[in-house]
């Protein structure tokens, strides 16, 4: 009698969990589809708007149509130093195509005058941004040096490479294929 009333009891709560998952199933497909910012793939690039040394400012919003790539370095970073030249040659390819690349030094973790250094150093054609602060560092979780950020024409992340430094065919595979989407 009392195993009855169990089985009762969990062929009842079966039933009412069934039912629940059934009314709240997203069936529309209305949920966020990634549209809550967050700095994963698959999910909208948290904006943010930064200046460049000489005082340019960039909001990643405005940049909406485009592919873009987010660096975030550091002047004293290896990997950082060793990748540079690949992101500055396949922009200078793929500029006119509708690529831009924000390189977001962690400032807060770095001295401008090696920036500028760097910068120098590199011949660096893409815009520099200067995360003084730490703000973008901390709104992009970053966790290592280099880490980039591939967003697409609709400002969701399509994929993010923590580390480096990254072989410029990965970085002309990933660019190509944020090209090659349409415009929203």
């Amino acid at each position: 009698m009392q195993s009855n009333r169990r089985w009762i009891w969990f062929i009842g709560l079966l039933i009412l969990g069934l039912v629940w998952i059934g009314v709240s199933a997203d069936r529309l497909g209305a949920s966020t589809n990634g549209l809550i910012p967050a700095p994963a793939q698959g999910f909208l690039a948290p904006d943010f708007t930064l200046e460049t040394m000489s005082g340019a400012s960039y909001k990643l919003s405005d940049l909406r149509g485009q592919a873009v790539v987010v660096n975030l370095w550091a002047s004293w970073c290896g990997p950082c130093r060793l990748e540079m030249p690949a992101l500055n040659k396949v922009y200078e390819e793929y500029k006119d195509k509708g690529l831009v690349i924000l390189a977001v030094n962690a400032t807060n973790q770095d001295n401008p005058a090696a920036v500028e250094a760097f910068v120098a150093q590199f011949g660096l054609r893409f815009p520099v941004l200067m995360d003084n602060d730490g703000t973008v560092s901390r709104l992009y979780e970053l966790r290592s040096l280099p880490t980039t950020f591939f967003i697409g024409r609709d400002g969701v992340i399509r994929r993010v490479i923590v580390g480096g430094p990254m072989a410029e065919s990965t970085l002309r595979i990933e660019v190509e294929s944020l090209l090659a989407e349409e415009i929203p």
